[in-house]
Protein backbone atom coordinates (compact mmCIF):
# COMPACT_ATOMS: atom_id res chain seq x y z
CA UNK A 1 0.00 0.00 0.00
CA UNK A 2 1.63 3.31 -1.06
CA UNK A 3 2.41 5.88 1.61
CA UNK A 4 1.37 9.50 1.46
CA UNK A 5 3.48 12.46 2.58
CA UNK A 6 1.23 12.93 5.57
CA UNK A 7 1.49 12.92 9.35
CA UNK A 8 -1.33 11.10 11.09
CA UNK A 9 -2.43 12.75 14.35
CA UNK A 10 -4.81 11.26 16.88
CA UNK A 11 -6.96 13.97 18.46
CA UNK A 12 -9.61 13.84 21.16
CA UNK A 13 -9.99 17.40 22.40
CA UNK A 14 -7.72 16.87 25.40
CA UNK A 15 -4.80 19.12 26.27
CA UNK A 16 -2.43 16.26 25.51
CA UNK A 17 -3.71 15.77 21.97
CA UNK A 18 -3.63 19.52 21.30
CA UNK A 19 -0.01 19.60 22.42
CA UNK A 20 0.78 16.63 20.16
CA UNK A 21 -0.89 18.39 17.22
CA UNK A 22 1.33 21.43 17.75
CA UNK A 23 4.38 19.16 17.58
CA UNK A 24 3.07 17.49 14.41
CA UNK A 25 2.43 20.86 12.75
CA UNK A 26 6.03 21.85 13.35
CA UNK A 27 7.29 18.59 11.84
CA UNK A 28 4.93 18.81 8.86
CA UNK A 29 6.00 22.38 8.07
CA UNK A 30 9.64 21.36 8.15
CA UNK A 31 8.99 18.52 5.70
CA UNK A 32 6.26 20.19 3.59
CA UNK A 33 3.88 17.35 4.43
CA UNK A 34 0.15 17.49 5.12
CA UNK A 35 -1.69 16.36 8.26
CA UNK A 36 -4.45 13.79 8.61
CA UNK A 37 -6.52 14.15 11.78
CA UNK A 38 -8.21 11.11 13.27
CA UNK A 39 -10.85 11.20 15.98
CA UNK A 40 -12.22 7.74 16.64
CA UNK A 41 -14.61 7.03 19.47
CA UNK A 42 -16.56 4.24 21.08
CA UNK A 43 -20.06 4.64 22.48
CA UNK A 44 -19.58 3.97 26.20
CA UNK A 45 -22.34 2.18 28.08
CA UNK A 46 -22.85 2.77 31.79
CA UNK A 47 -24.97 1.23 34.47
CA UNK A 48 -28.18 3.15 34.99
CA UNK A 49 -29.87 2.73 38.36
CA UNK A 50 -33.16 3.92 36.88
CA UNK A 51 -33.23 1.01 34.44
CA UNK A 52 -34.23 -2.49 35.43
CA UNK A 53 -30.90 -4.27 35.19
CA UNK A 54 -30.10 -2.46 31.96
CA UNK A 55 -27.44 -0.16 30.61
CA UNK A 56 -27.74 3.30 29.15
CA UNK A 57 -25.77 4.29 26.06
CA UNK A 58 -24.78 7.85 25.28
CA UNK A 59 -26.67 9.43 22.41
CA UNK A 60 -24.68 8.49 19.29
CA UNK A 61 -25.63 11.64 17.40
CA UNK A 62 -24.38 13.86 20.24
CA UNK A 63 -21.14 11.92 20.51
CA UNK A 64 -20.54 12.14 16.75
CA UNK A 65 -21.25 15.87 16.80
CA UNK A 66 -18.70 16.27 19.57
CA UNK A 67 -16.08 14.34 17.62
CA UNK A 68 -16.67 16.38 14.49
CA UNK A 69 -16.40 19.58 16.52
CA UNK A 70 -13.00 18.49 17.86
CA UNK A 71 -11.75 17.69 14.36
CA UNK A 72 -13.05 20.95 12.87
CA UNK A 73 -11.15 22.97 15.45
CA UNK A 74 -7.98 21.02 14.71
CA UNK A 75 -8.41 21.47 10.95
CA UNK A 76 -8.61 25.23 11.45
CA UNK A 77 -5.39 25.15 13.48
CA UNK A 78 -3.57 23.15 10.79
CA UNK A 79 -4.78 25.38 7.96
CA UNK A 80 -3.87 28.50 9.93
CA UNK A 81 -0.31 27.14 9.95
CA UNK A 82 -0.35 27.02 6.16
CA UNK A 83 -0.70 23.24 5.85
CA UNK A 84 -3.22 21.01 4.12
CA UNK A 85 -5.47 19.03 6.43
CA UNK A 86 -7.76 16.05 6.04
CA UNK A 87 -9.88 14.44 8.74
CA UNK A 88 -11.29 11.08 9.67
CA UNK A 89 -14.08 10.52 12.20
CA UNK A 90 -15.22 6.98 12.94
CA UNK A 91 -16.90 4.88 15.58
CA UNK A 92 -14.35 2.38 16.85
CA UNK A 93 -11.38 1.83 19.08
CA UNK A 94 -9.04 4.85 18.68
CA UNK A 95 -5.88 2.75 18.78
CA UNK A 96 -7.20 0.25 16.24
CA UNK A 97 -8.29 2.99 13.85
CA UNK A 98 -4.92 4.72 14.08
CA UNK A 99 -3.04 1.47 13.51
CA UNK A 100 -5.01 0.88 10.31
CA UNK A 101 -4.53 4.46 9.09
CA UNK A 102 -0.80 4.25 9.83
CA UNK A 103 -0.39 1.88 6.87
CA UNK A 104 -0.41 4.85 4.47
CA UNK A 105 1.16 7.57 6.66
CA UNK A 106 4.80 8.59 6.92
CA UNK A 107 4.51 9.27 10.64
CA UNK A 108 1.93 9.08 13.42
CA UNK A 109 1.79 11.45 16.38
CA UNK A 110 -0.20 11.09 19.60
CA UNK A 111 -0.21 12.73 22.99
CA UNK A 112 -0.03 11.08 26.36
CA UNK A 113 -1.42 11.83 29.84
CA UNK A 114 -4.54 13.26 28.29
CA UNK A 115 -7.57 13.09 30.58
CA UNK A 116 -10.97 14.58 30.08
CA UNK A 117 -11.40 15.96 26.59
CA UNK A 118 -13.88 14.56 24.15
CA UNK A 119 -15.76 11.50 25.44
CA UNK A 120 -13.12 11.23 28.18
CA UNK A 121 -10.78 9.36 25.84
CA UNK A 122 -7.55 8.33 27.48
CA UNK A 123 -4.71 8.90 25.06
CA UNK A 124 -2.45 6.93 27.37
CA UNK A 125 -4.02 3.75 26.00
CA UNK A 126 -3.44 4.84 22.42
CA UNK A 127 0.11 5.96 23.16
CA UNK A 128 0.96 2.44 24.26
CA UNK A 129 -0.86 0.47 21.56
CA UNK A 130 0.01 2.53 18.49
CA UNK A 131 3.82 2.35 18.85
CA UNK A 132 3.54 -1.40 19.37
CA UNK A 133 1.36 -2.13 16.35
CA UNK A 134 1.70 0.87 14.02
CA UNK A 135 3.02 0.54 10.48
CA UNK A 136 5.02 3.79 10.50
CA UNK A 137 7.18 5.60 13.05
CA UNK A 138 5.09 6.85 15.97
CA UNK A 139 5.95 9.93 18.01
CA UNK A 140 4.52 10.07 21.52
CA UNK A 141 4.49 13.64 22.83
CA UNK A 142 4.31 13.92 26.62
CA UNK A 143 2.20 16.57 28.30
CA UNK A 144 4.24 18.03 31.10
CA UNK A 145 3.18 19.94 34.17
CA UNK A 146 2.03 23.56 33.95
CA UNK A 147 5.26 24.65 35.63
CA UNK A 148 7.45 23.16 32.90
CA UNK A 149 5.49 22.83 29.71
CA UNK A 150 3.07 25.57 28.74
CA UNK A 151 5.59 27.03 26.33
CA UNK A 152 5.81 27.06 22.57
CA UNK A 153 6.94 23.85 20.89
CA UNK A 154 10.68 24.15 20.30
CA UNK A 155 12.48 23.20 17.06
CA UNK A 156 14.38 19.92 17.12
CA UNK A 157 18.01 20.72 17.73
CA UNK A 158 19.22 17.69 19.72
CA UNK A 159 18.35 14.06 19.01
CA UNK A 160 19.47 10.90 20.78
CA UNK A 161 19.27 7.27 19.64
CA UNK A 162 20.30 4.01 21.27
CA UNK A 163 22.24 1.53 19.12
CA UNK A 164 23.03 -2.10 19.85
CA UNK A 165 24.16 -3.38 16.45
CA UNK A 166 20.93 -5.23 15.73
CA UNK A 167 18.77 -4.86 12.64
CA UNK A 168 15.99 -3.12 14.55
CA UNK A 169 18.36 -0.54 16.01
CA UNK A 170 19.71 0.03 12.47
CA UNK A 171 16.17 1.03 11.46
CA UNK A 172 15.98 3.46 14.38
CA UNK A 173 19.47 4.82 13.69
CA UNK A 174 18.60 5.47 10.05
CA UNK A 175 15.47 7.36 11.03
CA UNK A 176 17.41 9.35 13.62
CA UNK A 177 19.99 10.30 10.98
CA UNK A 178 17.22 11.43 8.62
CA UNK A 179 15.60 13.55 11.33
CA UNK A 180 19.01 15.05 12.06
CA UNK A 181 19.41 15.96 8.39
CA UNK A 182 15.87 17.39 8.20
CA UNK A 183 16.36 19.64 11.20
CA UNK A 184 20.09 20.36 10.81
CA UNK A 185 20.32 19.04 14.35
CA UNK A 186 23.00 17.30 16.40
CA UNK A 187 22.63 13.55 16.90
CA UNK A 188 23.96 11.68 19.91
CA UNK A 189 24.22 7.93 19.26
CA UNK A 190 25.26 5.60 22.04
CA UNK A 191 25.69 1.93 22.83
CA UNK A 192 25.60 0.68 26.39
CA UNK A 193 26.03 -2.33 28.65
CA UNK A 194 25.47 -2.45 32.43
CA UNK A 195 29.02 -3.51 33.32
CA UNK A 196 29.52 -1.79 36.67
CA UNK A 197 26.25 -3.03 38.12
CA UNK A 198 27.03 -6.61 37.23
CA UNK A 199 23.53 -6.88 35.78
CA UNK A 200 22.15 -7.93 32.44
CA UNK A 201 24.55 -9.41 29.92
CA UNK A 202 27.43 -9.83 32.37
CA UNK A 203 25.57 -11.13 35.44
CA UNK A 204 26.90 -14.62 34.76
CA UNK A 205 30.51 -13.61 34.14
CA UNK A 206 32.99 -15.10 36.64
CA UNK A 207 35.77 -12.91 38.00
CA UNK A 208 36.72 -9.43 36.95
CA UNK A 209 35.42 -7.93 33.72
CA UNK A 210 37.76 -5.86 31.55
CA UNK A 211 35.73 -2.65 31.55
CA UNK A 212 38.02 -0.81 29.15
CA UNK A 213 37.99 -3.63 26.61
CA UNK A 214 34.19 -3.81 26.70
CA UNK A 215 33.87 -0.06 26.15
CA UNK A 216 36.34 -0.26 23.25
CA UNK A 217 34.28 -3.02 21.65
CA UNK A 218 31.08 -1.00 22.12
CA UNK A 219 32.54 2.07 20.49
CA UNK A 220 33.98 0.04 17.59
CA UNK A 221 30.59 -1.52 16.91
CA UNK A 222 28.86 1.84 17.22
CA UNK A 223 31.25 3.46 14.74
CA UNK A 224 30.62 0.65 12.26
CA UNK A 225 26.84 0.98 12.59
CA UNK A 226 26.95 4.75 12.11
CA UNK A 227 29.23 4.53 9.08
CA UNK A 228 26.96 1.90 7.52
CA UNK A 229 23.82 3.98 7.96
CA UNK A 230 25.40 7.31 7.00
CA UNK A 231 26.64 5.77 3.75
CA UNK A 232 23.26 4.19 3.04
CA UNK A 233 21.29 7.41 3.38
CA UNK A 234 23.90 9.61 1.72
CA UNK A 235 24.31 11.90 4.71
CA UNK A 236 26.64 14.90 4.29
CA UNK A 237 30.16 14.73 5.69
CA UNK A 238 29.49 17.59 8.09
CA UNK A 239 26.53 15.86 9.76
CA UNK A 240 26.98 16.33 13.50
CA UNK A 241 26.99 12.93 15.21
CA UNK A 242 28.35 12.44 18.71
CA UNK A 243 29.01 8.84 19.69
CA UNK A 244 29.51 7.25 23.09
CA UNK A 245 30.01 3.83 24.62
CA UNK A 246 28.34 4.02 28.03
CA UNK A 247 28.09 1.90 31.16
CA UNK A 248 24.42 1.46 32.04
CA UNK A 249 21.07 0.21 30.79
CA UNK A 250 19.68 1.64 27.56
CA UNK A 251 16.31 2.53 29.07
CA UNK A 252 17.69 4.49 32.03
CA UNK A 253 20.21 6.30 29.83
CA UNK A 254 17.56 7.25 27.25
CA UNK A 255 15.28 8.59 29.97
CA UNK A 256 18.16 10.61 31.37
CA UNK A 257 19.05 11.94 27.91
CA UNK A 258 15.41 12.91 27.36
CA UNK A 259 15.72 15.72 29.89
CA UNK A 260 18.38 17.43 27.75
CA UNK A 261 17.33 16.70 24.14
CA UNK A 262 14.36 17.43 21.88
CA UNK A 263 13.69 13.95 20.49
CA UNK A 264 14.50 10.38 21.57
CA UNK A 265 14.48 7.67 18.87
CA UNK A 266 14.12 3.99 19.75
CA UNK A 267 13.58 0.86 17.71
CA UNK A 268 10.91 -1.76 18.15
CA UNK A 269 10.81 -5.30 16.91
CA UNK A 270 7.18 -4.73 16.08
CA UNK A 271 6.06 -8.22 17.04
CA UNK A 272 2.37 -8.92 17.27
CA UNK A 273 0.30 -10.39 20.05
CA UNK A 274 1.08 -9.90 23.72
CA UNK A 275 4.79 -9.21 23.09
CA UNK A 276 3.81 -6.44 20.68
CA UNK A 277 1.48 -4.87 23.22
CA UNK A 278 4.31 -4.68 25.71
CA UNK A 279 6.70 -3.30 23.07
CA UNK A 280 9.75 -4.40 25.04
CA UNK A 281 11.40 -3.24 28.21
CA UNK A 282 13.42 -0.42 26.66
CA UNK A 283 10.68 1.20 24.57
CA UNK A 284 8.11 0.76 27.31
CA UNK A 285 10.29 2.35 30.00
CA UNK A 286 11.24 5.27 27.78
CA UNK A 287 7.63 5.95 26.72
CA UNK A 288 6.49 6.00 30.32
CA UNK A 289 9.22 8.22 31.72
CA UNK A 290 10.73 10.37 28.95
CA UNK A 291 10.62 14.14 29.37
CA UNK A 292 10.61 14.86 25.61
CA UNK A 293 8.87 13.39 22.54
CA UNK A 294 9.81 9.79 21.77
CA UNK A 295 9.82 8.32 18.26
CA UNK A 296 9.31 4.56 18.14
CA UNK A 297 10.39 3.10 14.79
CA UNK A 298 8.93 -0.36 14.12
CA UNK A 299 11.16 -2.94 12.50
CA UNK A 300 8.37 -3.65 10.02
CA UNK A 301 9.00 -0.32 8.30
CA UNK A 302 10.34 -1.38 4.90
CA UNK A 303 9.93 1.66 2.70
CA UNK A 304 12.51 3.93 4.27
CA UNK A 305 15.46 2.76 2.18
CA UNK A 306 16.44 -0.34 4.13
CA UNK A 307 17.00 -3.67 2.38
CA UNK A 308 14.45 -6.38 3.36
CA UNK A 309 17.00 -8.29 5.43
CA UNK A 310 17.58 -5.22 7.61
CA UNK A 311 14.15 -5.35 9.23
CA UNK A 312 14.48 -8.77 10.84
CA UNK A 313 15.99 -9.62 14.17
CA UNK A 314 15.96 -8.32 17.71
CA UNK A 315 17.65 -5.49 19.51
CA UNK A 316 16.58 -2.46 21.46
CA UNK A 317 12.86 -2.66 21.96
Amino acid sequence: MPREDVILVGVDGSEASEHALEWAIQEAKRRSWSIKLSCAYALPAFSAASLEGGYAVLDSAAVKTGAQGVVEQCVKKVEAAGLKASSYVEVGDPAGVLVELSKTARMAVVGTRGRGGFAERLMGTVSSALPAHGHCPTVVVPLRTPQTDRTQIKPIRRIVVGVDGSASSDVALERAVKETMTWDATLTAFSSVPVSTGAGLFAWAPGAVDHEAIMDDLETGLDAAIERVVKRVGAPDDLRIRRHGLDGTASSLLVEFSTAVDLVVVGSRGRGGFAGLLLGSTSQAVLHHAACPVMVVPARVKDEGLPPEAVAGGGLS
